[in-house]
């Protein structure tokens, strides 16, 4: 996916320098932040952060890194594609950013980023290593690794790490850094190109975050929260949510309810049921719906948050754990507990195995003329109904009392 762009690209290369933090991050970007974040820095300075892509892999979003780039200033931040943090900043041109350490600078059009001038502003380290395939040898500092490309005619200036440092050529020159790497140092883990790059992890979450809490459902009855210890009843008022969940992020009312022509069970014309209001936990993940009549709770939307979704960056992602044993107890008597659970993990496949097949799908377009990303399906169950994207990713979970 590419996100608009505001302007031509390559029009303020190298015009901007940002404070490197090693092992921490770099300008505004921190490790470790959830990619909402991210993306509010970036809305927050548009004419810095002007072109900006965002890259993922559709067809299987878990597997590899969601990736913002910015194609302008020669960097790009890697989340980690399950919690959505980042584990990972790269400096992939040098020459496109400069980067303020203490009180100097290095990179950027008008200062090269040597060998020699790295050494002497970070210091002393240890031999690094020499990568042979890819002719890179790579400098480690803690939260830090710079990758040296070294002509073919030199490589036995890096054999078995034992070069001397500051690393010079027998003709005198040093060589340029091609790639920077920021990343979470608390592991003692080495990050540099290639298979090294897969070494970079998330730090840890502070104490007592709520980010990625558990959230675990007990169908037709109530939501828990495992990290505040909060329980969250159907048919639970407004007050009672407050009261738990903090104020909510926003308010607001349902528009018609389109998928009550296909239920059976409310009588009441579709004109009147405009009277339901959501209250909005963005940053939970979670809508809950109450009715405009009693006030009481009579859904929960869960979000998963996946790239390639109309609501992508609107929520953070939902870390729900649904327990289905009941449920399919009444199905299959031989079921385990370990099997009988839904997160926002599961495919629409390993669904169909637990909760068995449900028919077919509700089409759901999201607006198809404001959503590039196209339609979805709804398939409902007793209790739950879920939104799943094209790739068989669950976009979504609505719960409900049948």
């Amino acid at each position: 996916m590419q996100r608009p762009r505001r302007r031509c690209e390559g029009t303020a290369m190298g015009a901007i320098v940002l404070d490197l933090r090693p092992g921490v991050g770099i300008g505004p970007f921190t490790l470790g932040m959830p990619i909402c974040e991210a993306f509010a820095q970036i809305e927050q300075q548009p004419n810095i952060y002007d072109v900006v892509h965002v890259k993922y892999y559709d067809e299987e979003p878990l597997k590899l890194d969601i990736v913002i780039s910015f194609p302008d200033h020669g960097f790009h931040l890697r989340f980690d594609p399950w919690s959505q943090r980042l584990r990972l900043i790269e400096i992939f041109d040098v020459k496109r950013l400069q980067m303020r350490y203490a009180t100097s600078v290095i990179g950027g059009p008008s200062t090269l980023a040597t060998f020699v001038a790295v050494y002497s502003l970070f210091g002393p380290t240890y031999p690094g290593t020499y990568d042979k395939d890819r002719g890179v040898y790579t400098l480690f500092y803690p939260g830090l690794s710079f990758a040296f490309p070294i002509p073919s005619q030199y490589t036995d200036c890096c054999r078995d790490g034992e070069a001397e440092l500051p690393l010079e050529f027998p003709d005198g020159t040093t060589p340029v850094t091609c790639r920077v790497s920021i990343y979470d140092s608390s592991t003692g883990s080495k990050v540099g190109v290639g298979s090294m790059m897969d070494k970079a992890c998330t730090p840890p979450l502070p104490a007592g975050s709520l980010y990625m809490e558990e959230v675990h459902v007990k169908l037709g009855e109530e939501l828990w929260f495992s990290i505040g210890g909060q329980h969250i009843p159907f048919g639970a008022s407004p007050q009672d949510v407050w009261t738990e969940l903090g104020r909510p992020c926003g308010i607001h009312q349902k528009q018609v309810d389109q998928m009550v022509i296909h239920s059976a069970s409310d009588p009441r014309p579709r004109t009147t049921l405009c009277g339901d209001y959501f209250y909005n936990y963005f940053t939970r993940g979670i809508d809950v719906l109450f009715d405009g009549q009693t006030h009481k709770i009579k859904k929960f939307v869960l979000h998963t948050n996946y790239p390639g979704h109309a609501d992508f960056n609107s929520y953070m992602k939902c870390n729900f754990v649904i327990h289905c044993s009941d449920f399919v107890g009444a199905y299959h008597q031989d079921v385990n507990s370990s099997k009988g659970t839904i997160t926002a993990s599961t495919k629409w496949e390993q669904v169909k195995e637990i909760l068995g097949d449900c028919g077919r799908a509700a089409i759901q377009t999201q607006g198809s003329t404001s959503n590039p990303f196209g339609s979805t399906f709804v398939y409902g169950y007793q209790n739950l109904a879920f939104e799943v994207m094209k790739n068989g990713y669950i976009a979504t979970v609505t719960l409900f009392q049948s």
